[in-house]
């Protein structure tokens, strides 16, 4: 079959301008081929698809599939260690600075196999699509040299040809400055950092470019030369930024018309109205809040007031956010920073897909992508009401069930 007719739903198409959620209290949707034809209220249905298999959802929740525009997958080994360091007092950064974070995974990176490295984020793939995601984006930056960070773009590669997931993958060659250039990061910008992303296009691995804009890693006039080979390059920005402090990282994003800023925590006003010129996401991301014990939170308010769309991802990562459950993600933006339930699901689904450049999903429209997920619950704020539960009845990704 090439055609589902999907009826007797409850559908959140979340269009812009519309109700909440984009709400059809009784829908049906007709999809072909891997694209919306038609949506609208069950009653309206057109005839021409009346002798078509009917598929009765018995009042469940139809959804745009979910959008993970934030992970870190492929990476080796685990940090458990400093988990436990954490919670006898040592902070972030200064588990950081004693060797530990980033650079303790990059050296388990730099050892892996390519195949190992894809059989072990084929566990958190999975755990993602279980949820109902049909969309993530990879990162390298655990190898912060060229073999490594090709290798993990690799693996990203081969997640999305292999598994039955759309991988969008980002060079984050700028994560750490490794310990061979320590106090150096300008060299190894130019020495390997540079070098390495023009390798990278070069073999068709990279969608995005990404950076770690913070104290503890790059200043935003270390990353303007990346970011210029990004521009001359075309292809699009994303940044870590304000996440432990304040050091301009988000303006110096929107200066170069990024699709996203990510974390946040400690953005300003300045830069929350730069983001809202120039148009780039702000990505919340509740699990490194959580899991590093952080207090302050994201400006929630001043992204409402200065209209800033606001996508929610997992950031699953081995040391700030070992976390692979979206659907505990967008939990955690109501509970932790009184996000509304409408407000996650939208940022798991169009504004996830707006902060990855993907004009094709993310809301359930006539000629998107019939990318869905179909779940066991009535309304939409279910989502994000339970913790630990996982309601979806099917995930649908490309009209294939």
């Amino acid at each position: 079959m090439t055609q589902h007719v999907f009826w007797n739903c409850q559908i959140a198409t979340m269009e812009d301008g519309k109700n909440a959620y984009g709400l059809l209290e009784c829908g049906a949707l007709v999809e072909e081929k891997g694209f919306i034809q038609w949506v609208g209220p069950k009653a309206d249905l057109p005839h021409i698809y009346s002798s078509e298999d009917l598929i009765d959802l018995g009042g469940r929740l139809l959804t745009p599939a979910l959008i993970d525009c934030h992970t870190h997958l492929v990476h080796g080994g685990n940090r458990a260690q400093e988990f436990e360091m954490r919670l006898t007092g040592s902070s972030y950064e200064e588990v950081a600075r004693a060797g530990g974070g980033i650079i303790s995974t990059v050296s388990a990176t730099r050892g892996a196999s390519e195949d190992f490295l894809y059989l072990d984020a084929l566990t958190r793939v999975e755990a993602l699509m279980a949820e109902g995601v049909s969309t993530i984006e990879i990162k390298s930056g655990y190898g912060l040299d060229k073999k490594t960070e090709l290798k993990m773009l690799r693996v990203a590669r081969k997640i999305g040809e292999v598994c039955d997931i759309d991988v969008i993958t980002s060079f984050l060659g700028a994560h750490a400055i490794p310990p061979e250039f320590k106090n150096r990061a300008s060299s190894y910008i130019s020495e390997v950092c540079l070098p390495t992303f023009r390798e990278a296009v070069d073999e068709g691995l990279v969608d995005t470019v990404d950076a770690f804009c913070e104290g503890i890693a790059f200043q935003p006039s270390e990353l303007v030369p990346l970011f210029d080979l990004a521009r001359e390059l075309g292809i699009p920005i994303k940044l870590h930024a304000e996440q432990l402090s304040n050091i301009g990282g988000a303006k110096l994003a929107a200066d170069y018309g990024a699709l996203s800023a990510d974390h946040l925590e400690y953005l300003d006003k300045a830069g929350v109205v730069a983001m809202s010129a120039a148009g780039t996401i702000a990505v919340i991301l509740p699990g490194a809040f959580y899991t590093l014990r952080e207090v302050q939170k994201p400006p929630i308010e001043m992204f409402r007031k200065y209209k800033v769309p606001m996508a929610i991802a997992t950031d699953s990562n081995p040391g700030s956010s070992p976390m692979t459950s979206l659907l505990l993600a967008m939990n955690m933006g109501c509970t932790l920073f009184s996000m509304t339930p409408e407000e996650v699901l939208l940022g798991g689904t169009r504004n996830a897909a707006y902060a990855l450049g993907l004009k094709d999903k993310g809301t359930l429209q006539i000629g998107m992508q019939s990318d869905l997920s179909i779940w066991n619950v009535r309304h939409p704020a279910e989502l994000s009401y339970r913790i630990g539960f996982n309601p979806l009845h099917r995930r649908i990704k490309g009209g294939k069930i």
